[in-house]
C-alpha cells in the first residue's frame, strides 16, 4: 500500500496537487480528521486491493486537532505502514495576494486571530513540525498549475507518461462528430473495404479487413506520418499537464477503416507503455 499525506500553508496548492494525485491513480481524501489516518489505512488494508494508493490532506482546517499528527505519524511507524509527507509551502506575501485574489476565508482567521498575516503566521508554527517530518516540499510562491503538476508527477509517477490517459477511437462522419476528440484525423482517403462483398459486413476489428485497408501504400504511408506525429504530441500535451488525449480516427460508417487505424495505433502505444484504452464509437451502428 502507498499512502501519503499532503499537507502545507493553505493557499499554497493542495487542491490542484490532489486533482493531481486522483488523474495518476491515487484515492483520495480531502480534510481527513488527523485520528482517523491509521483507522482509514486498515480499512483500506481490508479492501482486497480496491485502495493501495492513497493521498491523505491533514492541514489546518482540523484545528487544534492537528497537533495529534505527530503521535498519529508515530502510530504509522509503529504499525510499520510506510507512508511519505508532501508538504505545500509558499511565501506569505503571495500566500497573502492569493487569499485576497479568491476572497477565500483562511481557516485560522477568527476572533482570536482577526488578521490574515496573524493566522498565516500562526499557520506556520502549528505545521513546523509536519514541515521538518515531510519527505518532500514544494515551494509554490512561482510555479504555474502545469509545473506544480509536473513536480508531482515527477515524484510519485514511475514512468512521466502515465500521467496522460490516451484514448484512440473510431467513428463514422455520418453519424457526427465526436465532440470529446483533442486531434482527429480523416482516413475516408483510403480504399473503402465496405465495397468488397466479403468484407462489407465485417469490421477492422477483423483481421482480413485490416490486411485490406493496410494492404495500400497509401494507408501505409499516412499511417507512419501520423503514428511520427502523435509521438512527437505526447510528450508536449504531457508537459502542458494535459490528464486525457484523446486521438480519434473518422471514415464513412466508423467501421473499417478508422476502426483499423485506432486498433492500429492503440497498438503502437500499449507497446512504449503509455496508459492507453481504444474506442469504437459507431462500429455496432
Amino acid at each position: 500500500m502507498e499512502l501519503v499525506i499532503i499537507t502545507g500553508m493553505s493557499g499554497a496548492g493542495k487542491s490542484r496537487v490532489v486533482d493531481t494525485m486522483e488523474d495518476i491513480g491515487y484515492y483520495c481524501v480531502d480534510n481527513m480528521p488527523t485520528k482517523l489516518i491509521s483507522k482509514f489505512t486498515q480499512l483500506a488494508d481490508q479492501s482486497n486491493g480496491a485502495i493501495y494508493k492513497m493521498a491523505l490532506v491533514v492541514d489546518s482546517r482540523a484545528g487544534d486537532m492537528f497537533k495529534e499528527l505527530s503521535s498519529e505519524l508515530d502510530e504509522l511507524d509503529k504499525k510499520e505502514i510506510n507512508y511519505k509527507i508532501l508538504f505545500l509551502d509558499c511565501q506569505d506575501a503571495v500566500l497573502l495576494r492569493r487569499y485576497k485574489e479568491t476572497r477565500r476565508k483562511h481557516p485560522l482567521l477568527n476572533d482570536k486571530n482577526p488578521s490574515l498575516e496573524y493566522a498565516i503566521k500562526e499557520e506556520r508554527l502549528l505545521l513546523e513540525d509536519a514541515r521538518k517530518r515531510a519527505n518532500y516540499i514544494i515551494d509554490t510562491t512561482y510555479l504555474t498549475t502545469s509545473q506544480l503538476k509536473e513536480k508531482v508527477n515527477n515524484i510519485f509517477l514511475d514512468n512521466i507518461s502515465s500521467s496522460i490517459l490516451i484514448n484512440t477511437m473510431s467513428f463514422g462522419f455520418k453519424y457526427g462528430y465526436p465532440s470529446e476528440a483533442d486531434l482527429v484525423f480523416d482516413v475516408r482517403c483510403l480504399p473503402n473495404p465496405f465495397y468488397i462483398p466479403e468484407l462489407k459486413e465485417k469490421t477492422g476489428l477483423n483481421q482480413e479487413v485490416s490486411d485490406y485497408v493496410m494492404k495500400w501504400e497509401q494507408s501505409q504511408q499516412l499511417y507512419d506520418k501520423l503514428k511520427d506525429l502523435i509521438d512527437f504530441l505526447i510528450p508536449l500535451y504531457i508537459n502542458e499537464g494535459k490528464t486525457q488525449l484523446v486521438i480519434a480516427f473518422g471514415c464513412t460508417g466508423g467501421k473499417h477503416r478508422s476502426v483499423t487505424f485506432a486498433e492500429k495505433l492503440y497498438s503502437h502505444l500499449k507497446k512504449k507503455n503509455k496508459r492507453v484504452i481504444v474506442n469504437h464509437r459507431d462500429i455496432t451502428k
